[in-house]
């Protein structure tokens, strides 16, 4: 399908791409909007979970998103625009001249997460951060996570911001919404999955940590991070630092103990 020029602010073919950052806030009733060129191939690649609605470029970049407009082919419209229009319709400068509307799909029921077989799973509990969010999905992605679970207290993992961190790892990750943090983890253990909570007053160093084969790494909020009560009742593991520094970033944490746990 050819490209479809845009010359009106008010053209409803465009009204999903509108007050981008306004709409961010409210939601898009099921939709979100991917940003640059690297989200938006991982929204139209074979593993992306997620259906594409619809795209808006800069009409100088179309040229060289020709491998893009051919994966998609008839099945979503491409619509391009001068760079001063497309920045109209965003609400704000668009540099990288690249939105799509992406359709979150349906959340993954915790039984089909953690279903036969070796599982490794990346439990979250209240990141509300989206920085912090995205970077967790990229290292869930780049560690084979077979499915991230979040508790109800965390933020959207798809929205814009959050994606683009991710680099669009989120787009093709298992992701289970779950209810409060506790409930979650007592549904895993019922389901033969050991818990590892990871805190920097954990009770067993990560180096050289033997896991069995059905087992989720679980990780708290920035600051605070996982409640007291959860480190109590599961096994709790530590990343060990130099004297006097004792914890990193939530997802710099998660990356050395995914890494850790993962390799042969």
């Amino acid at each position: 399908m050819s490209p479809i020029v845009i010359e009106d602010l008010e053209d409803p073919r465009v009204a999903g791409f509108r007050d981008v950052r306004e709409r961010d806030l409210i939601g898009r009733r099921g939709l979100f909007v991917a940003e640059g060129a690297v989200v938006l191939r991982a929204l139209v690649a074979p593993t992306s979970r997620c259906a594409v609605e619809s795209v808006l470029l800069d009409e100088r970049r179309a040229g060289g998103l020709a491998d893009v407009r051919a994966v998609l082919g008839d099945r979503a419209p491409v619509y391009v625009a001068a760079q001063g229009l497309l920045d109209a319709i965003a609400g704000f400068p668009l540099h990288r001249g690249i939105l799509a509307l992406g359709r979150v799909p349906a959340p993954v029921p915790l039984a089909d997460a953690v279903g036969p077989g070796p599982k490794t799973l990346l439990v979250v509990g209240g990141v509300g951060n989206h920085d912090n969010m995205g970077a967790l999905m990229r290292n869930a992605a780049a560690f084979g996570v077979d499915a991230v679970v979040l508790d109800d207290r965390c933020c959207d993992p798809f929205y814009r911001k959050a994606l683009r961190v991710a680099v669009g790892a989120t787009l093709a990750l298992p992701i289970v919404r779950g209810g409060p943090l506790e409930a979650v983890l007592a549904e895993l253990q019922t389901r033969d999955v050991e818990c590892l909570a990871l805190s920097p007053a954990g009770g067993e160093r990560l180096r050289g940590l033997e896991t069995p084969a059905r087992r989720a790494l679980v990780v708290g909020t920035e600051g605070p991070g996982l409640p007291p009560g959860v480190i109590a009742s599961l096994r709790s593991v530590r990343i060990d630092m130099r004297d006097g520094f004792d914890s990193l970033n939530v997802a710099t944490a998660a990356a050395v103990a995914l890494h850790e746990i993962t390799q042969p």
